[in-house]
């Protein structure tokens, strides 16, 4: 390995760290996306992925299609009601998620 060259290591579960050096290169933050590049001679490239706007071109059109009709119609934007937000509460009162724990095995 030459100087410039990290290592991490995978787990049982093919998941791996990040190293901090590559981390601070990437400017990466928790959440964010990594993009791999695999090249003809087998190298692999890592990147840090554009966000989803910018990198789906489906949703890159939605978005804009939503900003336009935002900004020709205002009058068609409205709040979203109460009772939807009671709703949306009462589906996931009590359900607790940790983004970061990691994703269960195939076996359980």
């Amino acid at each position: 390995m030459g100087s410039d060259d990290i290592e991490s290591t995978l787990t049982d579960r093919y998941q791996t760290t990040v190293p901090d050096a590559v981390r601070r290169t990437l400017k990466l933050r928790k959440r964010d996306r990594i993009r791999y590049v695999v090249r003809p001679d087998g190298a692999v490239l890592l990147t840090r992925a554009e966000s989803a706007g910018e990198n789906d071109p489906v949703m890159g059109k939605f978005l804009a299609f939503l900003a336009h009709d935002m900004k020709t119609h205002p009058e068609r934007i409205r709040g979203v009601s109460l009772t939807l937000v009671r709703r949306a509460r009462s589906l996931v009162r009590g359900v607790k998620i940790d983004l970061d724990a990691p994703l269960p095995s195939e076996d359980e």
